[in-house]
């Protein structure tokens, strides 16, 4: 039975995974059926501003419709951001340590390559593999085929948010501490990503081990990551987060917030046709996602109702934006509307509680791990000053 919370430290552990990851794949299946679209176009299409589920953009067209198909996004379905997020979770499950690239080569990437399991958005089963986007068919093509070393594997892949896009349960392992959630996930990430991509991994965890720390809140959540980010990635955070600042709500922040990300974005004002220099390289740019979703959680006071929604209807790759915002809100506590996450298991056929669960069993383990550890160095520092190790 989860602890019940009191008063001086908020949700507890168990609450706060569980809130984290099952928000982030609520976020995910709300924003699916909109991905790629402007605020405009999601405003005419559904008549309005969406505030729940929705169907395919196509309708019943969805299996043939382009660019889409033969993907059904909408109605509930979860992408491949819950699915990579719940596969790295089962890596934690299987290595019950902290990762770093070699055990993406070791797990996650045989795991993508030979356990069919049900995809939501192909309505059968099949492998990972085969519904995932290029950039994280990639980890297949270098680390299995390639033999390359993993932590530089990530080199030469298009620079987005795949690697960031999973990293939620870096921070959860890391609760409560940015520093080693940056470390570990830019580790991981190495298998994956380069550039921005692989600093927006590293944050991303960081904003998600800052908002489990008793009495966060999304301007400590946001602090966290400045403190930590690097280059482009630290500008259009705090850029983007100041225009945020001066609203309350997400309608009047769309196009503000788009005018303040597209100078350190490389993708464009077109988000299906991308500019010339999309997605390479740099120092002096950020991928869009992390900033945006850091933004609708400020606006959003860490409501996760609220954070969801301003994700949503922002557009673009919104059902990466969503899946951010949905579990940095989660972890802070905000609880997760039971109305969407029973829709989306049921839609998704996916036991939403059980990645919880296992990952909330092997945080516990690897903390009593970390202490030991930490006790240990302790006891030969101290020896080495020739001084008493204190208990």
């Amino acid at each position: 039975m989860t602890p019940k919370a009191d008063e001086s430290s908020g949700p507890r552990l168990d609450e706060r995974i569980t809130g984290a990851l099952v928000g982030a794949a609520v976020g995910d299946a709300l924003g699916g059926p909109v991905e790629g679209y402007s605020p405009d176009q999601i405003l005419e299409r559904h008549g309005g501003r969406v505030h729940g589920i929705v169907g395919p953009w196509n309708g019943d067209a969805w299996r043939t419709a382009r660019p889409i198909a033969p993907y059904h996004k909408g109605d509930g379905h979860v992408t491949d951001d819950t699915l990579l997020t719940h596969a790295l979770v089962r890596v934690y499950g299987s290595v019950r340590d902290h990762l770093d690239a070699y055990a993406v080569a070791d797990h996650l990437v045989p795991d993508l390559m030979t356990n069919p399991r049900w995809i939501p958005e192909l309505e059968a089963e099949a492998l990972p593999l085969h519904r995932v986007f290029l950039a994280e068919k990639w980890l297949v093509a270098r680390i299995h085929y390639g033999h390359v070393d993993p932590r530089e594997a990530g080199v030469g892949n298009i620079v987005n948010c795949g690697a960031a896009m999973y990293m939620a349960p870096v921070g959860l392992v890391n609760a409560a501490d940015p520093r080693a959630a940056y470390t570990e996930a830019l580790d991981i990430a190495g298998a994956h990503q380069s550039s921005y991509g692989r600093e927006a991994a590293g944050v991303f965890a960081a904003a998600v081990a800052a908002a489990c720390a008793p009495g966060a809140t999304p301007d400590s959540v946001i602090e966290a990551c400045l403190s930590l980010a690097k280059d482009g990635t630290r500008t259009a955070i705090e850029k983007v987060c100041e225009v945020a600042g001066a609203h309350q709500d997400f309608e009047s922040a769309l196009i503000p917030l788009r005018e303040a990300i597209a100078s350190y974005d490389t993708v464009g004002p077109d988000y299906r046709r991308p500019s010339l220099g999309a997605r390479r390289p740099s120092r002096l740019h950020a991928i869009e996602e992390l900033p945006v979703a850091l933004a609708m959680l400020l606006i959003a006071g860490g409501d996760h109702r609220r954070s969801v929604l301003g994700a949503v209807n922002y557009g673009r790759d919104c059902d990466s934006i969503a899946t951010m915002a949905g579990a940095l809100a989660g972890a802070l506590g905000s609880p997760v509307p039971e109305d969407w996450s029973k829709a989306v298991a049921e839609a998704s056929r996916l036991d939403l509680w059980e990645p919880p669960r296992t990952l909330a069993e092997v945080t516990r383990e690897i903390h009593a791990r970390d202490v030991r550890r930490r006790r240990a160095h302790e006891a030969a520092f101290a020896a080495l000053e020739g001084r008493p190790c204190s208990d």
